[in-house]
């Protein structure tokens, strides 16, 4: 059984900086990539970034690029995101995702967390 468990998320104001944590195990990261995505409220679950766990290519919404980074600590089996620049439409609660990169870019996944609520204030 896979769990994924996010933490890290709180209340910030425009500008300032907020990093998710996202702990899973070593066994799932060696087999699959693992991502972030956001869904806030009224609206849709949407992808925010994602990462390959083999090649640590990245990938990015067009919304965070360049604000947002995503990295993977295989020892710890542990995915961050770190999120920089923060806009208060990014308010957001951040689910983490494992699953085969592809797919996370689609906008889906096999795996969930229960999700970690981002409250950017202005």
């Amino acid at each position: 059984q896979v769990q994924l468990v996010e933490s890290g998320g709180g209340l910030v104001q425009a500008g300032g900086s907020l990093r998710l944590s996202c702990a899973t195990s070593a066994r799932t990261t060696s087999y699959s990539d693992m991502g972030w995505f956001r869904q806030a409220p009224g609206k849709g679950r949407e992808f925010v970034a994602g990462i390959s766990t083999r090649s640590l290519v990245t990938y990015y919404a067009a919304s965070v690029k360049g604000r947002f980074t995503i990295s993977l600590d295989n020892a710890r089996g542990t995915v961050y995101l770190q999120m920089d620049a923060l806009k208060p439409e990014d308010t957001a609660v951040y689910y983490c995702a494992a699953s085969r990169i592809r797919a996370i870019i689609a906008g889906s996944s096999d795996y969930w967390g229960q999700g970690a609520q981002v409250t950017v204030s202005s």
